[in-house]
Formats: C-alpha cells, sequence, structure tokens
C-alpha cells in the first residue's frame, strides 16, 4: 500500500534493493538523523553528519544564476562510493562498494524516497527457480503467446 515505508525503515529498505549498498542513513531537511541501517548508532549518527555535510558542500558550490543545487551526489573514493539523493523534506545516502553501478544506485535511492513520500512500493522480483510450479503470469502478456 503506498506510503507505508517509514523514515525510520528507509535507510535499511534500501540496503535491502541494493546488494551494493554497504549501509545508509536517512536524515530530514533540517539535518536530524530519521533512520539508519547500521545499528550501532554512533556510526549511523556519524554517517548521517556526513550525509548533511556533503549537501551542505553541494549547495556552497558556484553554478549560474538560475541553476538550482543538485538533488543528486556521486562521490568515488578509496574502497567505496558514496550516492546520495533529496527531496525537499529527506536527503538518503548510502556507502557502496566502489563497483556499484551509478545510474542503479541513483535509481535506486530516488525509488526509495518517492516510496516514503507515499508513491509506489517498489516491486521486488524472485527467481523463477524458487516459486517452483508456482510460476505467476508473465508480466507481458504478449509473451506468453504461441508463435502462428
Amino acid at each position: 500500500m503506498p506510503g507505508s515505508l517509514t523514515p525510520e525503515r528507509t535507510a535499511a529498505r534500501l540496503c535491502e534493493l541494493s546488494s551494493d549498498a554497504r549501509a545508509a542513513v536517512l536524515v530530514d531537511a533540517a539535518g536530524s538523523l530519521a533512520g539508519a541501517s547500521d545499528l550501532d548508532p554512533e556510526r549511523a549518527r556519524a554517517l548521517g553528519e556526513l550525509a548533511t555535510e556533503l549537501f551542505e558542500a553541494v549547495d556552497r558550490s558556484p553554478r549560474p544564476d538560475g541553476v538550482d543545487p543538485p538533488e543528486q551526489v556521486e562521490a568515488q573514493v578509496d574502497g567505496g562510493a558514496v550516492f546520495a539523493s533529496r527531496t525537499p523534506r529527506w536527503a538518503l545516502a548510502v556507502v557502496a562498494r566502489r563497483t556499484a553501478l551509478s545510474s542503479l544506485m541513483l535509481y535506486d535511492l530516488r525509488a526509495v524516497l518517492g516510496e516514503l513520500e507515499g508513491g509506489p512500493p517498489i516491486r521486488t522480483s524472485v527467481s523463477a527457480a524458487s516459486l517452483g510450479d508456482a510460476l505467476p503470469d508473465p508480466p507481458v502478456p504478449e509473451l506468453d503467446r504461441e508463435e502462428a
């Protein structure tokens, strides 16, 4: 059901979606930690502060007149990468493997933020092998047709 994702579960939800995600945090517009995937409160707080500082630095960077600050950030660092996305209410940041695909991580960030803000839940798939005889109808009906 739309809007069922809570701020407390958002960071963990992101890590469930991506095998490349190592840790994630959600901070509100005031910079307060709203949720974290890491159960260690000190690490979660520190990562939340760093995510807030990252967007503060982005907001201070020079840009042409009339250009809004970026909604998404990617930073490659030794041994990993940091991806972050924000809306007017929330900022979600994730530490990922260095080999993570940028486009996929940023898509997942936007999708999870959308789900948090009342959008539809993210559909996940399961292996056909795990379903056994209970295979669902194909998502695209024309794929189930036999050629004449």
